[in-house]
């Protein structure tokens, strides 16, 4: 995802226990709520071209340092001893906030407002949900006409940035 300036930061436990579907797995099993989560935003990153990274609480963590995983371009963050996620949020914004475009998704009332400040855009977890759905929604419906029309090829399911990418990466062979 070289290249790419729009980001989502996202509060991983706010986003979980916003969610009711994720609340209800993370009562039986929080590593699946987890999961859950990011095989649902590495869906909605795929279809919207923009880079996820999903930051988890782990301050508790007697010892832990700042953990990075990737699953495919979704970054997937776990907070050093001590620090929370709203924390390391916020620092990143901090970096990053003003010479990119940044959504934080969390329904934290105080977050939201200091994400703004520092020159990031806030959306609810409600409304994350909202667009999870829509994206989800315009994915299948052009899928279903693609294959209801005989059109199954690739510029008919990827969105035009994609395509652009995909032609630099053949240019580049």
């Amino acid at each position: 995802m070289a290249g790419c300036n729009d980001f989502l930061l996202v509060d991983g436990y706010n986003i979980i226990n916003a969610w009711q579907n994720l609340r209800r797995i993370s009562k039986d099993s929080l590593e699946d709520a987890r999961d859950a989560l990011i095989e649902i935003l590495r869906d909605y990153q795929g279809y919207k071209g923009i880079k996820v990274i999903i930051v988890f609480d782990a301050h508790l963590i007697e010892g832990g340092t700042e953990i990075h995983e990737y699953y495919g371009d979704v970054e997937v963050v776990y907070t050093k001893e001590g620090e929370i996620a709203d924390q390391y949020i916020e620092r990143w914004v901090n970096h990053m906030g003003r010479d990119y475009n940044v959504k934080v998704a969390t329904s934290d009332y105080v977050e939201q407002t200091i994400v703004l400040s520092r020159g990031a855009t806030r959306m609810s977890a409600r409304e994350l949900y909202m667009e999870v759905k829509v994206a989800e929604r315009q994915r299948n419906d052009r899928y279903i006409y693609n294959k209801k029309s005989g059109n199954n090829f690739l510029s008919d399911n990827v969105t035009e940035d994609v395509l652009k990418k995909v032609e630099r990466i053949r240019r580049q062979r």
